[in-house]
């Protein structure tokens, strides 16, 4: 293929994911599953343009695309990364901090039991190995909720449950990756099976290494940044290298988890990023990743499946018995952590509480996606691995990921509807009458301003004042509707409404440079938890909550600690000046 084939070919692509989107919308089908349907129906193309000719209708460039020669390398080494230093860049690591015992659980515990109750439920039914049924386990045990974590967003879920839900779709890609590479040595022909001591010291040292690798070549890179301070370009260009040199280090020079190393670079660069950067060239960083990572993950999509036909293309009416036996044990598989771990996370207080519905909602959203395919596919092209279960892992694969996708994916928000989590509570529906009230009252100051700046006729400002006025009472009548909340729901409105305010003036503060990024992010880190607490609570737990953005915590204490054994004052002195400092503006603001 020539370069004006593949650039063709690429201009094809980002116009088919440029149409998607408003496709998505007009549908109300999940992006991703719209992405999916397409790309299937591109490999149906394929196959239809195999059978038929390369001449087919005179399109030469329609059979080239069809026949590009996709490798499992291209999502896990070229994709996956920009995909997950994105999300690790995005996220709210203080505020995940709180809950990392239901997210490593969630996260690692769930894929292991899926791995292992879905390889178990398999072998009776099946003349694969063992191992090659665990294998194909941990292929399907990763999860890719976005469809949910957006609709989550959209319908105002507790923050700490999306939180919970993202952290999952993060980590267990790694973990999945970590096992399917550890049960792939098995199945191998040539190659000596690990005992059990090369697992327990094998797969830590996996883990462990890729953390490593992801800290020092993140620290590295911060280091480089405060040398190109006067060049945003350049620090920008710097940090869309970072994922790739991590990953092939880790994976290809040192033989860790590239994965875990990637997410840890970007963990590390989202912590130390801010204080070390201008504001104004850490917001353009992470606009540019937002758009490389939408890309990334649309091309995830989009190719992994076009590769459907070629996975599912001898299928058996035997195989599609064996997909609804992986289908059911992973729907056990999940229905045990949602109503059996989760609950006992609760009960210890290390879990935020989840609703039934909210549990529905995950257990319905949690479709397989393009690295479930990019794995089958992994496993395909292996030579050292058997054909037939090459054939078997390819096509159970594949055939659960489209069960989850064209199934599960386009009746989510059906059943998100069902459940009644598309309706406003009463104190939500209270404070948006309260905010539209608001926002109209302030709409009138500007409009009689503009009336006196603009010298407006008598006729004109009468009739958008008669017009506006029945948008403003009914606004006004429904905010101070009696019946509508209690007087303990109004005490929490309030409280809300103040923990909202400190939150503004900690902005306005930042942009004054009142406050560095780093701490003006710890301080809006604590409003953020005041506020969705107090919702959460009420009184009580606005008063709990403000008390332990208070307290010095535990490396406070550790700090303390150091100071006094060893003489070690230097992490001390650090923390008490910004202790100091956030005190001192908490008071200001307060």
């Amino acid at each position: 293929m020539d370069v004006i084939s593949l650039v063709s070919i690429v201009a094809a692509l980002f116009i088919v994911i440029s149409l998607s989107e408003p496709l998505a919308d007009r549908t109300r089908l999940p992006y991703t599953v719209v992405l999916a349907i397409i790309g299937t129906l591109i490999g149906l193309g394929a196959v239809f343009l195999a059978d038929h000719g390369r001449d087919f209708l005179g399109l030469p460039l329609a059979v080239e695309m069809f026949e590009l020669n996709i490798r499992s390398s291209v999502f896990l080494a070229v994709l996956l990364p920009t995909l997950l230093f994105q999300v690790s860049l995005g996220l709210n690591l203080r505020r995940m901090a709180d809950d990392w015992v239901p997210i490593l659980v969630m996260a690692v515990l769930a894929v292991v039991v899926a791995t292992f109750v879905i390889g178990f439920a398999l072998t009776p039914f099946t003349t694969l190995p063992l191992m090659a049924c665990l294998m194909l386990g941990a292929i399907v045990a990763t999860t890719d909720p976005s469809a949910v974590v957006s609709i989550f967003r959209n319908i105002a879920a507790p923050q700490r449950l999306t939180r919970i839900v993202e952290g999952e779709s993060l980590l267990n890609d790694a973990a999945a990756i970590a096992l399917f590479g550890f049960f792939l040595t098995f199945v191998m022909l040539g190659v000596p099976n690990p005992t059990l001591r090369d697992a327990l010291v094998g797969f830590p040292t996996l883990v462990f290494g890729g953390i490593g690798i992801g800290w020092i070549f993140a620290r590295v890179c911060v280091a480089l940044f405060a040398l190109m301070r006067r060049y945003p370009l350049a620090q920008v260009s710097l940090s869309v290298a970072l994922p790739y040199v991590t990953y092939l280090v880790a994976d290809q020079v040192l033989g860790f988890s590239g994965v875990i190393a990637v997410v840890v670079a970007g963990m590390t660069l989202n912590y130390l990023g801010p204080g070390r950067l201008t504001p104004a060239s850490w917001a353009y960083l992470r606009e540019v990743w937002d758009v490389l990572a939408h890309w990334a993950g649309a091309l995830i999509f989009l190719l992994a499946a076009f590769l459907v036909p070629r996975l599912l293309g001898d299928v058996q009416l035997r195989d599609l018995a064996l997909i609804g036996v992986v289908i059911v044990a992973a729907t056990f598989a999940r229905l045990f952590m949602l109503y059996g771990v989760l609950p006992l996370l609760t009960a210890a207080r290390l879990s935020p509480r989840v609703d039934r519905p909210y549990r529905v909602a995950i257990l319905w959203g949690g479709l397989r996606g393009a690295v479930t395919l990019a794995l089958a596919l992994a496993v395909t092209e292996n030579l050292r691995v058997p054909a037939d279960i090459q054939r078997e892992v390819g096509i159970l694969a594949t055939g659960f990921t489209l069960f989850t996708l064209l199934f599960q994916g386009t009746t989510l928000r059906w059943i998100i509807s069902f459940l009644g989590l598309d309706r406003l509570s009463r104190l939500d529906r209270a404070l948006s009458n309260q905010v539209i009230a608001v926002a109209l009252e302030n709409v009138r100051g500007e409009v009689a301003n503009t009336t006196k700046r603009h010298e407006l006729t008598r006729e004109i400002v009468r009739s958008e004042a008669k017009r506006f006025a029945t948008r403003l009472d009914d606004a006004m009548g429904k905010a101070e509707a009696a019946d509508e909340i209690g007087d303990r729901d109004r005490i929490t409105l309030g409280l809300v409404a103040l923990a909202g305010r400190e939150r503004d003036m900690i902005l306005e503060a930042f942009r004054e440079q009142q406050i560095s990024a780093r701490l003006a992010e710890a301080m809006l880190s604590d409003a953020d938890r005041l506020i969705e607490r107090t919702r959460a609570g009420g009184r009580d737990e606005y008063r709990t909550t403000g008390r332990l953005s208070l307290a010095r915590g535990q490396w406070y204490r550790f700090a303390i600690l150091l100071h006094n054994r060893l003489g070690l004052s230097g992490l001390l002195s650090r923390m008490t000046a910004d202790r100091f400092e956030i005190l001192l503006n908490q008071r200001l603001i307060l």
